[in-house]
């Protein structure tokens, strides 16, 4: 992982925690001290976190949210991009993808938009978009709507049934030789309720995320059939899923 990288996973960690220590980046992204408190202070330089005693925390200020209209602005941009195609090139005409929350989500939205493909999708922003487009093909899973990540949420079991997809596409905050984790815990349970019924599953995450460890265990990597990610991905991580049997695509 490149600096860059880490300072790139860092600021999405100090996002959901608020407060991080210098032994927490040592453990999470496998640094020595030294490391851990360069970064801190460059970070804290560029004012993008505040430094403390032994740690640092996130500066209160507006959040950047990204939206279909601010997409070529979002972290990793070029990477996710390229994810993002190469997605698109595994789906044949006629097949049905299930496609989740997240900015290489709506990319690949974008990719597909016009093919013959059915989307299935709880992500108001991608389901908006491909009708606003007029995608012929879109299937929206009902449910209340959560505008924290602005998907749509089912309580019931059985809704999820209803909806089944050629592939299912996903991403998460960490992914390791163990599977893949996410942060939030009500979207998570939502989306697992639907690997049951798809055929198979990929993940889609940009190469800082690979290696780490964030939030829960959203699923076993044997459940995993292809991941996609960048070409600065943790070699070692990469040959472990590759010997797990994960088709892998470094992009």
């Amino acid at each position: 992982m490149t600096e860059a990288q880490r300072h790139s996973a860092i600021l999405e960690l100090l996002q959901q925690k608020r407060y991080i220590t210098v032994n927490s980046l040592i453990e999470a992204y496998d640094i020595s001290p030294a490391t851990a408190r360069r970064d801190i202070n460059k970070l804290n330089d560029s004012k993008k976190l505040r430094k403390v005693r032994n740690g640092a925390e996130a500066i209160t200020q507006e959040k950047a949210v990204w939206s279909p209209f601010n997409i070529n602005h979002v972290s990793n941009h070029d990477e996710k991009v390229r994810i993002a195609q190469a997605a698109a090139s595994l789906i044949a005409p006629g097949e049905s993808a299930v496609i989740n929350c997240g900015s290489t989500a709506f990319l690949l939205g974008q990719e597909l938009c016009g093919q013959d493909v059915q989307v299935i999708t709880n992500f108001f922003p991608l389901a908006n978009y491909l009708i606003e487009e007029e995608h012929d093909g879109v299937v929206i899973i009902g449910g209340q709507y959560n505008k924290t990540q602005s998907i749509t949420l089912a309580p019931q079991d059985e809704v999820s049934s209803l909806y089944a997809g050629h592939w299912m596409f996903t991403s998460g905050k960490g992914l390791t030789a163990d599977g893949l984790y996410k942060m939030d815990m009500l979207t998570a349970m939502a989306e697992q309720k639907m690997l049951d019924h798809v055929g198979k599953l990929v993940v889609l995450t940009d190469s800082s995320k690979v290696g780490q460890r964030a939030g829960m265990l959203f699923c076993h990597a044997t459940k995993i059939h292809t991941l996609i990610t960048g070409k600065d991905a943790n070699p070692e991580v990469i040959t472990q899923l590759k010997d797990a049997g994960i088709n892998v695509m470094l992009v």
